[in-house]
């Protein structure tokens, strides 16, 4: 009986002492994770108030946003970073508040435990510890502006300014934490003899989904900093960070991701090192220059194309390494995996290019490219929309390996020595490509009208498939997909004919049944997956498995 005492006496001293290195975890990352705003000498534009001219339009001195007929919602800032910040914080507020709130949805529905959203909490303020010192002072100032007309609901997550700079970092965190899921991006660019008129194109697949609610709000930013050239980028509330955008050079800017290890701390966010491109290189060289400059913690792509040097390159970038990829032809193509001489070889970039969906995707860019001689706008808006496999093979609706994966955020086409953008309109890259004239936009400098500033001579229509049967079934597909993850009886063949060709339709089903002891239906909905084109090793892996497991317990 003493015996049995002494060890459960030491047993609680054991767990005493875990508590207390737990305590101390906790207590630390909170500390180093702490972050101060930076110090601001002229604080007035906080006391500035919108004006409001009703319809959704907005101004605030030279600054505006409104929303555009097309759907799209459009914001003009200037000035110092801080004042760019506040006006754009004062501007956007619903759409900054509601994003945040989607943000934190989606999160929560991913990682329905409290638990684990608190350790995620440290998670991520432990891999955020230094971001502050990574990132630099302007776009600091920048964030803390629009920082200050943040929600006050999630106090607890951190303070108004250091939730907004997380955010940034939120690509990088994900990419690196759930390397089975990337981001998986198209772009691609013709210039001289692969264009039809010689001019260069740039087209770009943004396929980032955290949800419909977070897709819905697009905005596409003007702005006009004190330092550096006016650009334009498509973004979202609370994001100055760029993933697609031109400026008044004629050069863009576009990131996809690539395979990366798990970071042990932070550096630049990817977006921030896109931005600062964006801003202040004219050319090829000077946009090189400033991302060898930059250290990340995870592996990108930037498609850089350039009116001065008429081409574009990809500049390939590791925590560790950079080099650029010049095709050294009339056009250029990216998917996934690298293909600059340092990286290509890569023992991450070969497990990227045999697992992921990257090299099959770039086939079948190749492909559409080679069925017409000279590339134009609308067969730039056809290929971002193909949802077809090689050879046009049907291959599912929403498959990873098609080029229009149907979750995109959002769609772009560049031209860049015309200053020229069309940007698509919701649902994903199936609506309207509007376009916008930089060259008139950029020269506005106010808009105390409630105008559209897009070009609707220029307007690109909507993909008909919007209008045919298979849609229709594919919104099936989905409204399937969330009543399964809302815990829904559902009839799997039902799921299934809604989209028949897409692998995952029937790995849903034989999870569904696999869930409700139905081993037998289970096994059959999963060996149906297997005869299907199917994204990425790990998730044939998954099938496998479970075939084998569901074999096990039948025998």
């Amino acid at each position: 009986m003493r015996s049995i005492k002494r060890i459960g006496k030491w047993l609680l001293y054991g767990i005493g002492i875990l508590m207390l290195i737990l305590l101390f975890i906790f207590a630390y990352v909170a500390y180093v994770s702490k972050t101060d705003p930076p110090v601001i000498a002229d604080t007035k534009s906080l006391k500035w108030q919108r004006r409001d001219h009703s319809n959704g339009f907005y101004t605030l001195g030279n600054n505006w946003f409104k929303k555009s007929k097309s759907g799209l919602f459009e914001l003009y800032v200037e000035g110092d970073p801080f004042e760019r910040g506040v006006a754009n914080g004062k501007l956007s507020k619903e759409l900054l508040v509601s994003q945040e709130d989607y943000f934190s949805a989606q999160i929560s529905k991913m990682i329905p435990s409290t638990f684990y959203l608190y350790f995620l909490k440290y998670v991520i303020g432990w891999f955020n510890r230094d971001l502050d010192k990574n990132i630099p002072d302007e776009y600091k100032r920048e964030i803390y502006g629009i920082s200050e007309s943040a929600s006050d609901a999630y106090g607890y997550i951190g303070t108004n300014y250091q939730r907004i700079l997380n955010y940034h970092a939120a690509h990088d965190i994900g990419h690196a934490l759930q390397n089975m899921a990337l981001v998986g991006c198209t772009s691609f660019g013709t210039w001289d003899a692969a264009s039809e008129d010689s001019t260069m194109i740039i087209g770009r697949n943004f396929d980032f989904y955290v949800g419909d609610d977070f897709s819905r709000n697009k905005i596409i930013l003007f702005e006009n900093p004190s330092h550096g050239y006016q650009f334009m980028s498509i973004t979202w509330g609370g994001f100055i960070g760029v993933v697609s955008g031109m400026n008044e050079k004629g050069l863009t800017v576009t990131i996809n991701a690539a395979k990366s290890s798990i970071p042990s701390g932070s550096a630049t966010p990817v977006s921030l090192v896109a931005r600062e491109i964006l801003q202040y290189a004219a050319n090829i060289d000077e946009a090189i220059a400033i991302a060898h400059k930059r250290t990340m913690f995870v592996s990108e792509s930037f498609l850089v194309g350039s009116a001065a040097d008429n081409k574009a390159v990809i500049i390939e970038k590791t925590p560790d390494t950079l080099d650029v990829y010049d095709p050294g032809s009339d056009h250029i193509l990216c998917a996934n995996h690298f293909q600059s001489k340092a990286l290509a070889g890569s023992e991450p970039n070969l497990k990227q290019i045999s697992e992921s969906a990257s090299a099959y995707r770039y086939k079948r860019l190749q492909e559409l490219l080679q069925e017409k001689e000279k590339n134009s706008v609308q067969n730039t808006i056809r290929i971002l929309r193909d949802r077809r496999g090689l050879h046009d093979a049907n291959i599912g609706m929403g498959n990873e390996k098609a080029l229009n994966q149907l979750i995109a955020h959002h769609a772009v086409v560049f031209e860049p020595k015309k200053l020229r953008v069309w940007v698509s309109t919701a649902p994903w890259q199936l609506g309207e490509f509007v376009a916008y004239d930089l060259n008139k936009v950029f020269a506005m400098h106010g808009l105390q009208e409630n105008l559209e500033i897009y070009d609707s001579s220029l307007t690109v229509a909507a993909d008909t498939f919007l209008l045919s049967p298979q849609y229709k079934n594919f919104e099936k597909y989905r409204e399937y997909k969330h009543r399964i993850a809302e815990g829904e009886d559902i009839s799997t063949d039902s799921l299934i004919a809604s989209n028949p060709q897409f692998y995952h339709a029937y790995v849903l089903a034989g999870d569904y049944c696999f869930k409700r002891g139905q081993f037998e239906r289970a096994i059959k909905y999963y060996q149906q997956a297997l005869t299907k084109e199917i994204a990425t090793k790990q998730e044939e892996n998954y099938i496998r498995q479970q075939v084998a497991d569901i074999q096990k317990k039948l025998h």
